[in-house]
């Protein structure tokens, strides 16, 4: 039986990772938390890359997943040859993954083109990781590339990828939102702030002045916090607490059934968006309305069992 390596990472990436394996069952199926060799392994070994997949807290909520969903782990994909690897990110891409066929699936939302976007694309000695999901797509290093929506199949195009290596399938956990929209979520009418790791990422944010900016975007409604599962949730509390005392605050919880019962969502570059804005929510974000509206996921209800069929046709060809 052919075998398949799928390479989790963020709860994101791990229940994606899960849920297109699940329309694979004719495959010998295998599980691994992000991984990486050479100097990012050793790192990551030594605990300096917490903030990252490549850390042992995120590594560890990715062991219990599959743990408890009894999936098979094969923890950095040595202990068996693979037919094929999937994967949400090429940021990073191991020796061990680069010698297999490897189908990629866009995770979620890019960040924007910053300097490091162009440098990383323009200049092979400097690493794709560092301008973050900005280059995702640009190590050409799979078969095939799983895109959420015809708008981002237009933008990978513009950055360099290969037109005929892009598949437009949606993404799963963004491509049926309109399922959130019945749940149990306590509040309604309010407008949802979800936060960013930034500062946890060493990007400068000014959470005072944005805490300020968020309570007059809001204009006398309730204004509610989620919490990026990243975030110091100590410090990011005190900062609520202080300047906008009658915020209510959420570490945990269902974000996007936070969305659907909210009347506006403010965010910054995050996949949530893409709920609210596939949900017609107004969308405060580092998008213009109508980028945001042609990059949102196809809601198609289908995008694992899609992925899956392109896995399969790279495999069997």
């Amino acid at each position: 039986m052919k075998k398949i390596l799928f390479v989790c990472g963020s709860m994101n990436q791990t229940t994606q990772m899960h849920r297109i394996s699940e329309w694979l069952g004719d495959y010998d199926r295998y599980f691994t938390p992000f991984f990486s060799d050479g100097l990012l392994g050793i790192a990551s070994g030594m605990g300096l890359l917490e903030f990252t997949i490549l850390g042992r807290k995120r590594s560890a909520k990715a062991r219990q997943y599959l743990a408890e969903h009894d999936l098979k782990l094969d923890i950095g994909g040595m202990g068996r040859h693979y037919d094929l690897v999937v994967t949400c990110t090429d940021l990073i891409v191991p020796r061990e993954i680069m010698r297999k066929k490897i189908v990629l699936v866009q995770e979620g939302m890019t960040e924007p083109e910053t300097v490091l976007f162009h440098l990383a694309r323009n200049f092979r000695w400097v690493p794709r990781w560092i301008a973050g999901t900005a280059t995702t797509g640009l190590s050409d290093a799979y078969e095939r590339f799983c895109v959420a929506s015809e708008g981002y199949r237009d933008l990978f195009i513009r950055k360099g990828v290969a037109p005929h290596k892009i598949e437009v399938t949606s993404i799963p956990n963004f491509d049926d939102c309109a399922k959130y929209l019945v749940n149990d979520f306590e509040h309604r009418d309010y407008v949802l702030v979800c936060t960013s790791d930034n500062r946890e990422t060493f990007i400068y944010e000014n959470r005072r002045r944005n805490i300020e900016k968020y309570l007059a975007m809001a204009e006398g409604k309730q204004l509610v916090f989620k919490l990026h599962p990243n975030e110091n949730v100590s410090r990011a509390i005190r900062e609520i607490e202080t300047y906008a005392p009658e915020s209510l605050v959420y570490a945990e919880g269902k974000t996007e059934e936070m969305i659907a019962n909210s009347s506006m969502l403010i965010a910054q570059f995050s996949s949530t968006i893409f709920v609210g804005s596939a949900l017609n929510k107004p969308v405060h974000c580092g998008l213009r309305p109508e980028e945001l509206r042609v990059l949102t996921p196809l809601q198609n209800r289908s995008a694992a069992r899609r992925i899956a069929d392109v896995c399969r046709n790279v495999i069997d060809g």
